[in-house]
């Protein structure tokens, strides 16, 4: 069974959820798992988590993301980008200052309401399902952080952007609501993500790339090690003595590792005495050891 992530390219018409299917079939394994939901009219950037590195599908769900978007003024759907039912129709009369100027105003924190075609739930049903039966809810709106946000293109009614954002933001709502500040209505018209933490765009592979590698027999030089997830974090080896505290995903005190000069004040990469890789540790401040935070259990 592979253990790592595979740096995806995921094409328009399939769901994240079609990914993982194809993969489990390309690869014989059925441990396999994405990193955060595309729609499927989207494209671009998919980490998938194979074996033990399925534990690190959370982590990177969390982590921050960036879009090349293109948001289409005079327009508004009931699913907020171009797949939609017409709602309103207006027309595009904004100078390119105005149109910059509504775009950068969305940098930093705002609270943006999450579309009703979205998988969120409100009392155990899906919001989709809830807009399918033709039944709208009253959602509450969520903080999200905009980190980057710049105007790569206009050419009325089109707009291209370039985002990076925080977990939880939809760029179809984001570019409703910057129609709306124009007044002047806009939905999505197309969606590709170029980054998800270290995994970039230009080093992705289209699954028919990926079950080419596989039959070439070169696929694992592709396959990204967990470890290397973390490699910003400081590394300690344990001493053989003490291995078994780690194989356990026991907490164990720091001069139990082979000396370093490694200052523990911040998570680290865990590795027994034979270098297989354990897991990340923090710092228990109270207790002076270092505890388990996230155990893949290396080679044992």
């Amino acid at each position: 069974m592979a253990d790592g992530i595979i740096n995806v390219y995921k094409e328009k018409g399939f769901t994240s959820h079609d990914v993982v299917a194809k993969m489990r079939g390309i690869l014989k394994q059925k441990k396999i798992g994405h990193t955060g939901t595309l729609d499927p009219m989207a494209e671009g950037v998919l980490p998938v988590c194979l074996g033990k590195a399925t534990k690190l599908c959370d982590m990177l769900t969390d982590k921050t993301k960036t879009y090349e978007a293109v948001l289409l003024l005079g327009k508004e759907t009931d699913t907020q980008d171009v797949t939609g039912t017409v709602l309103a129709e207006y027309p595009v009369h904004r100078e390119e200052e105005e149109i910059r100027e509504a775009v950068l105003s969305f940098l930093g924190h705002y609270d943006q309401i999450p579309p009703m075609y979205s998988a969120l739930k409100v009392d155990g049903k899906k919001l989709y399902e809830l807009a399918r039966a033709g039944k709208e809810v009253e959602r509450k709106a969520r903080p999200v952080e905009i980190l980057e946000i710049r105007v790569d293109k206009i050419e009325l009614p089109r707009v291209t952007m370039t985002v990076t954002c925080s977990k939880g933001t939809y760029i179809r709502t984001l570019c409703y609501d910057i129609g709306r500040k124009l007044g002047c209505g806009g939905c999505m018209e197309s969606l590709t993500r170029t980054q998800v933490s270290g995994f970039c765009l230009e080093e992705s592979l289209t699954l028919s790339q990926i079950e080419a590698l596989r039959d070439e027999g070169t696929l694992g030089e592709r396959i990204l090690a967990v470890d290397k997830v973390f490699e910003n974090y400081p590394a300690i080896v344990m001493k053989p003595e003490f291995d078994k505290l780690v194989h356990n995903g026991n907490p164990f005190l720091r001069n139990q590792g082979m000396e370093s000069s490694v200052t523990v004040d911040g998570p680290v990469r865990v590795y027994d005495s034979e270098n297989h890789f354990i897991g990340v540790y923090e710092p228990d401040r109270e207790r002076n050891l270092l505890k388990p935070q996230k155990v893949f259990l290396g080679g044992k």
